[in-house]
């Protein structure tokens, strides 16, 4: 994970659907499975433990925090700090992000609650389940919705304000462009972001804190999947019939095309000399027992290199005092519907209403390779089928109504492929740029330490 997004290490992920969510190596406690979920309620040994411009930072935060960075760097496979280290950083990153969260509220910038309603979809969604069914479970374990709610927003608001101060500070040349394929050409393998995986995943949960003879049972049936896979059976039908990952029964296990940065270390390492069809061993995570199975590997930005490309539409409405997020959003769901019904063409009320360039032509986007779209506008694409329209969806721009029409491979002209590297060298300089902002702002507060957290 990157710095820009590394104090966003939970929320961010269930905000924009990272891979996580997709192979049981969940962001957020994993609802219904009888785990520990992470201690929200009030505790009698509570105490401040820093002021950031008159606002407190409680013990209780720290601890919340630092349990749900505990269960995310366990199930990613990840190294766990000692304790006292990683109190110390996690109260940095609270009196960063309360320090942002002043601006934000200073410079006027909101959060519709439907952008928080679209934020909750995402992960019901990523977990298999309708909202409701969502919130039943994380009753069930102990986690307050309304406080998971509040979570979201401030993350999404935290998001909102990084885009606006940051967007204007970053600019790519070809110089640039030039120098980072220099740098591949001498690096070797390169940058992750320019490898591109589509894996398959099975996973064979462990509860925490199991027996040994449970954490060998597990292990003895994911080895007997692996040699079944490797005798020739489907990996799919295994993956639907086996898998405790979250909506492997829909997928087939299948986690789709991400490239390697978006993935976790541990699956990127253990299939880094695999070619497609090849199979990982048995490998081990706080989540239980993994066999990932490469299904494509392609590298993105160079000579010859092919992707899927999406051919989509959309209509775009920017919100305005007279125009809520709300608003906009149920108004581009009666587009939806009217479309659906055959009472309406949506190239025609694209023209008519939508306020993007591409309104002239019907909201048509044309061919787009992968990283050409901001992320969750993406993610929404990937997720269509031809034809199918998806329900609205808030970005930075504004809100959306899109449609898929096709997909295609195609090869990489060599002006596509520079726009690949473009977008690789934007984030990474945004996230050079998010590094000093976010030391700026927390250098402008005043922060008074208490007593340190326990």
């Amino acid at each position: 994970m990157t710095s820009r997004f590394l104090a966003l290490a939970l929320a961010a992920a269930l905000a924009a659907g990272l891979p996580a969510a997709a192979q049981g190596l969940r962001a957020t406690p994993q609802l219904g499975t009888g785990r520990a979920a992470p201690e929200t309620g009030p505790r009698a040994a509570d105490y401040i433990v820093a002021v950031v411009n008159s606002e407190p930072i409680t013990n209780n935060e720290v601890r919340t925090r630092m349990l749900r960075y505990e269960q995310q760097l366990a199930q990613q496979g990840s190294a766990m700090p000692p304790r006292a280290q990683l109190a110390r950083e996690v109260l940095e990153r609270l009196i960063t992000e309360k320090a942002q969260l002043q601006v934000a509220r200073e410079t006027g910038v909101r959060v519709d609650e439907s952008l928080v309603d679209q934020a909750e979809q995402n992960i019901a969604r990523q977990n298999g389940i309708a909202v409701p069914e969502l919130r039943r479970r994380m009753v069930a374990d102990g986690i307050d919705a309304r406080q998971f709610r509040e979570d979201l927003r401030n993350q999404i608001l935290l998001q909102r304000l990084r885009d606006r101060e940051l967007e204007q500070r970053v600019k790519v040349t070809d110089l640039d462009i030039e120098q980072y394929l220099h740098d591949q050409e001498q690096g070797g393998a390169g940058d992750p972001a320019l490898t591109e995986l589509n894996l398959a995943h099975i996973l064979v949960a462990v509860p925490e804190d199991a027996p040994a003879a449970q954490v060998a049972q597990a292990e003895a049936k994911a080895r007997q999947l692996l040699q079944r896979a490797r005798a020739g059976e489907d990996f799919s039908r295994l993956a639907r019939e086996n898998s405790d990952a979250t909506g492997a029964a829909q997928n087939s296990g299948v986690i789709g095309a991400r490239t390697a940065d978006r993935l976790p270390p541990l699956f990127v390492d253990a299939t880094r000399e695999l070619q497609p069809g090849g199979m990982t061993d048995v490998i081990r995570s706080a989540a239980g027992f993994h066999i990932v199975k490469v299904l494509e590997k392609r590298r993105l930005g160079g000579a010859g290199a092919a992707v899927t490309q999406s051919h989509a539409r959309h209509i775009l409405l920017r919100p305005t005092p007279q125009l809520s997020e709300a608003a906009a959003r149920q108004k581009l769901a009666d587009f939806k519907r009217r479309v659906e019904a055959g009472q309406a063409d949506f190239a025609q009320l694209a023209r008519e209403n939508s306020q993007d360039a591409s309104a002239r032509s019907g909201g048509d986007l044309g061919w787009a390779s992968p990283g050409m779209f901001v992320p969750e506008f993406e993610e929404v694409i990937n997720a269509l089928q031809p034809g199918q329209i998806a329900d609205p969806i808030v970005t930075r721009f504004g809100v959306h109504l899109i449609q898929l029409l096709e997909r295609r491979e195609s090869q990489l002209t060599p002006r596509e492929q520079r726009e690949v590297v473009r977008n690789v060298v934007r984030e990474r300089k945004l996230d050079e740029a998010y590094v000093q902002w976010a030391q700026d702002v927390r250098g402008r507060a005043y922060v008074e330490y208490r007593e340190p957290p326990q």
